[in-house]
């Protein structure tokens, strides 16, 4: 608990500097929702060729990627300078990170903690407006609930999946590109449905990554939809649960590759 409260001061200070530019604040989230409206813009121009994507309409797809665009900007914005661990094992600056008295992690979420990742918010949750304002659906106080909790539990699993991505880092040091091709290529992957995808990459994305769980299955279940793969329906309610697995997983991770890291010598 201790580590987490010099987290958020040490983001909260970050925040007030970059909040101290007003100007420039403004446009690099302009910038941000640019940039995730971008995959929006693609959506729809498929869906001015196409009438379904693997079997939905473009309402559903819509929810998918608000979904998955919610998650990935929280977690991108909260962990997302994770990306930076590849520079500080390369000129040895991560024995610096291990001498301070704050859990490692930490140290590297709060380097360098960019609120302006929350153009990419936006952008999403205005289509997630847009798309529920639109869309009957039969509302029940554990779909609400599921609608609340899907977002968070997204974005742990991205969180994850960056700590997970990045820790390659301490085998080959210049993984930086690998890294994010499994981020923010899982952010790209997980705004459409997993029935687009060939078998392995559905297994890979559906169950091991697990990004399925990030708006997919809890996209069907709000929908009342059922899963053209068979699937079951209760696998919409398992996104938090899985989250907390993956967190698990990636922390099992990282604490493995921090024990392999020997430094480099600079």
């Amino acid at each position: 608990m201790a580590d987490l409260a010099v987290y958020f001061r040490l983001a909260r200070a970050q925040i007030r500097g970059q909040l101290s530019y007003r100007g420039s604040f403004v446009m690099n989230c302009f910038g941000q929702a640019l940039a995730q409206g971008n995959d929006l813009l693609v959506i729809l121009v498929v869906f001015g060729r196409v009438a379904a994507l693997g079997g939905f309409d473009i309402t559903a797809v819509l929810l998918f990627y608000a979904l998955s665009g919610m998650s990935f900007g929280l977690a991108d914005m909260v962990v997302g300078s994770i990306e930076r661990l590849p520079t500080y094992v390369r000129t040895g600056a991560f024995d610096v990170v291990l001498m301070r008295p704050l859990a490692t992690l930490f140290q590297l979420f709060a380097g360098d903690f960019q609120l302006r990742r929350i153009g990419r918010v936006l952008t999403a949750f205005g289509t997630l407006v847009y798309v529920l304002s639109t869309t009957d659906i039969h509302w029940t106080p554990a779909k609400a609930l599921l609608l609340g909790l899907t977002p968070l539990a997204g974005a742990t699993i991205f969180a994850a999946i960056f700590v997970a991505a990045n820790s390659v880092s301490f085998w080959f040091v210049d993984s930086r590109e690998l890294a994010n091709t499994v981020t923010y290529g899982g952010s790209y992957l997980t705004s459409y449905p997993i029935t687009v995808y060939v078998g392995w990459l559905r297994t890979l994305m559906a169950y091991i990554v697990p990004g399925a769980f990030v708006a997919y299955y809890p996209g069907l279940t709000l929908l009342d939809r059922a899963d053209p793969l068979g699937g079951p329906s209760w696998l919409g309610w398992l996104a938090t649960p899985v989250a907390a697995l993956a967190a698990l997983v990636a922390g099992l991770i990282w604490r493995t590759a921090v024990r392999h890291y020997r430094g480099t010598g600079s």
